[in-house]
């Protein structure tokens, strides 16, 4: 382990603590509410993935924090610990994204190495972080066409939504990641073969979004949707 590995770790539960800390402070003083303060939990972890990037040398150390946190996340669901990240009858959906995003990082992340698939993992992840949080937002806030698949309620609104912020950061990560110094050594696509897999991602994102039941689209989007990506890449590039 490495010094810039040690500074790594501390910085991220540094990070975690204080994104926490302010949620609460937000949600028991100023009353926001938790479908917010969630979001804004929801989202601000899912960006640290970048943060994780820039600071780790080795990929075995720089999973360490998203691998802690399922435990971690676990213990605050059961306990409801912190009230603007799990309220009475929200479901264990942090512990998911904690599941799935070590899962995707830990299979696809080989920084300094050309066989570095960063990006799949991050196309997925943002997918969740930006597509559920809008989708989310939007859905509860204007949806007022509503469908049902098996135990999930969603609205066309938020479904349309999802499928646009899913293009979008998709094809973001496919070609600003790629080259950059978080994944130098391997190549960003070329702006048509982006979109076409941008595409395709954000229609199985917002299919797996809309049947995923109780949070646990935490889980299936962010792994679904990158391996979708993985193998769209493979036939269009």
């Amino acid at each position: 382990m490495s010094i810039q590995d040690l500074i790594g770790l501390g910085i991220s539960y540094t990070y975690a603590t204080t994104l926490l800390a302010i949620a609460e402070l937000c949600h028991r003083f100023f009353s926001i509410s938790t479908d917010i303060t969630r979001k804004i939990i929801h989202v601000g972890a899912g960006m640290w993935v970048l943060g994780i990037l820039w600071l780790f040398d080795s990929w075995q150390i720089g999973i360490i924090p998203f691998a802690s946190f399922i435990g971690i996340n676990y213990l605050l669901y059961r306990d409801r610990l912190i009230k603007a990240m799990d309220s009475d009858d929200s479901s264990p959906g942090t512990v998911y994204f904690a599941i799935s995003v070590t899962l995707l990082f830990m299979l696809l992340w080989r920084p300094g190495s050309i066989h570095d698939q960063v990006a799949v993992a991050v196309a997925g992840t943002m997918t969740m972080t930006w597509g559920d949080a809008f989708a989310a937002l939007i859905g509860k806030g204007i949806g007022k066409h509503q469908y049902q698949v098996w135990q999930s309620t969603r609205s066309w609104e938020g479904s349309l939504t999802m499928f646009v912020v899913s293009v979008t950061v998709i094809f973001l990560v496919l070609t600003l990641l790629p080259g950059s110094l978080l994944s130098s050594l391997t190549l960003p696509l070329s702006v048509i073969p982006a979109l076409i897999i941008a595409f395709i991602g954000g229609i199985f994102a917002t299919l797996v979004e809309a049947i995923s039941p109780r949070g646990t689209d935490n889980l299936t989007v962010p792994l679904v949707t990158s391996l979708v990506v993985s193998l769209a890449m493979k036939l269009v590039v």
